[in-house]
């Protein structure tokens, strides 16, 4: 098939197996990247402050502008590296991270530091995407799921580790140049990236369109108007859109009864592009998503799975944090090492489970996300046998552990058992799809369950208002558990009537 020529389709049997790890380690050090760039920004935002003489908008923005932006081109970026070529814009999206890390660390004013920030989450949304759509190309069966064992063990190191290196690079340079630090620090990161992709990366970067050749400007109009229209440009559009409206609601501070409009027209946009990439699927084009896929129990299951995590669980490490510093005094650096057992816990975890998914399956998911209950309940009793005086808050270490644990297993495995049926073709804006559920579910998530707890603040302690935090994020884990167990049903199901034909 010709939709399946479009990106740098080159098959898995004429790629050498030292090349497709190389292929890997290029993705992993892009994804440690961002990551960090992410996480390290939480504990720099009181010298960011400081610094810039920023207002709690200011503030709001450096974290929501880039959570905006990302969500907005994941899945328009992940279908453009479907037809153009994942290398490519893995390359364009590295390039505008890291360009833009530098102008976050040389800002003068907070609206110079937040167009920055507006900038790295472009560059985000288009290397993300690629990451997964590469491992889907090049990977197969057991080796596929080792591949993304160690992209978990990678997401749980780099999200651990950064709120650390934060603290530190804020403690070394002060409040003038220590958040500036945590910035510049993705620099090097990302040229050592670019370099390693134009060395190891399968040429060519880009594909050409049928029939492309080089030479005239009239043949180079023609494949451009081509990639447009495999792009569907109106779909991106529609769906940008549609995330945009959803997303800004909870991202914005200051919200009033007008902006919570924009949620139901963000509804309304989504059965809008719905129907057009039906339209636009009949009229014989490429739609920017197969909808299709979503009639396939895995993928849609699964996206269910990791959208109702990512609602929970990213909540807890905010907790945590506002917890120790706000309740308790303790410093950024020290909020920030209370989460390193836990991340290297989920990097072993993600490793293990990586190896093991395709033999136990969803298995290994619904084990992960009843550590992730155990955990919670294990953190609600340090934190109130703390404030009777009876337990080290310290203790936090272990039961934080089981999370770790649970993160391991869960994203990493989900991701492999949800895409394991996807196409190849449709592989980068299948991901991609994931990933916006990720991070409309983080934005919710974070924003109702924050909410919640500053609301318990006014009053009861600090310790009652985590516990009431950790209750709703345990209540979406039992919704998350129970669509693990039906997709387990499912596939049995399907699996039983396999066998019959």
């Amino acid at each position: 098939m010709q939709s399946q020529r479009d990106s740098e389709q080159t098959s898995d049997e004429v790629i050498p197996e030292s090349v497709r790890w190389r292929v890997l380690a290029v993705l992993l050090a892009a994804i440690v990247m961002s990551l960090i760039g992410v996480s390290i920004v939480n504990v720099a935002l009181p010298s960011i402050q400081q610094g810039l003489e920023a207002s709690q908008s200011d503030l709001q923005w450096v974290l929501s502008g880039y959570a905006l932006t990302f969500g907005v081109v994941l899945v328009a970026a992940g279908r453009a590296g479907d037809i153009m070529g994942r290398g490519g814009i893995f390359i364009i999206g590295v390039t505008l991270f890291t360009a833009a890390s530098i102008a976050a660390g040389l800002a003068s004013d907070a609206t110079w530091l937040n167009v920055a920030r507006f900038v790295q989450g472009v560059g985000s949304g288009l290397l993300n995407p690629q990451g997964v759509g590469m491992i889907q190309q090049y990977f197969r069966g057991a080796e596929r799921a080792k591949a993304f064992g160690y992209f978990g063990s990678a997401v749980g190191v780099s999200v651990g580790i950064g709120p650390v290196l934060g603290g530190l690079l804020i403690e070394l340079g002060g409040v003038g140049l220590g958040w500036r630090l945590t910035f510049l620090l993705n620099v090097p990161i990302g040229i050592a990236t670019l370099i390693m992709a134009f060395a190891w990366f399968p040429k060519p970067l880009f594909s050409r369109a049928p029939g492309a050749t080089t030479g005239t400007s009239q043949r180079a109009l023609r494949t451009a108007l081509y990639m447009f229209r495999k792009l569907d440009p109106v779909g991106s559009l529609l769906l940008g859109l549609a995330v945009f409206a959803v997303l800004f609601p909870f991202m914005e501070a200051r919200s009033s009864v007008l902006t919570w409009l924009l949620l139901p027209l963000g509804l309304a946009l989504v059965a809008v592009w719905v129907r057009w990439e039906r339209y636009y699927a009949r009229l014989g084009r490429s739609p920017m998503v197969d909808l299709s896929i979503f009639s396939t129990h895995s993928f849609t299951n699964g996206a269910l799975i990791m959208t109702l995590y990512f609602t929970g669980m990213t909540s807890i490490w905010v907790l945590v944090a506002l917890y120790l510093q706000q309740g308790l005094g303790k410093s950024a650096l020290q909020a920030g090492l209370v989460g390193i057992p836990a991340a290297f816990i989920s990097a072993y975890a993600a490793n293990w489970a990586g190896r093991r998914v395709m033999v136990y399956g969803r298995k290994v998911v619904i084990g992960g996300l009843f550590f992730a209950i155990a955990g919670l309940a294990a953190s609600v009793a340090v934190i109130l046998l703390n404030q009777g005086g009876h337990l080290s808050v310290w203790w936090l270490l272990l039961s934080l552990s089981l999370i770790g644990v649970a993160q391991g297993s869960v994203i990493s495995p989900n991701q492999t058992l949800t895409l394991a049926e996807v196409p190849l073709q449709y592989a980068g804006s299948s991901g991609a799809i994931m990933q916006t559920g990720q991070r409309i579910g983080t934005s919710i998530g974070i924003a109702v369950i924050t909410a919640a707890v500053f609301a318990a603040l006014s009053v009861a302690s600090w310790p009652v208002a985590v516990t009431l935090g950790f209750g709703l994020i345990g209540l979406v884990m039992l919704g998350a558990l129970g669509v693990a167990f039906k997709d387990q049903r499912d596939r049995v199901k399907d699996n039983g009537a396999a066998a019959r034909r």
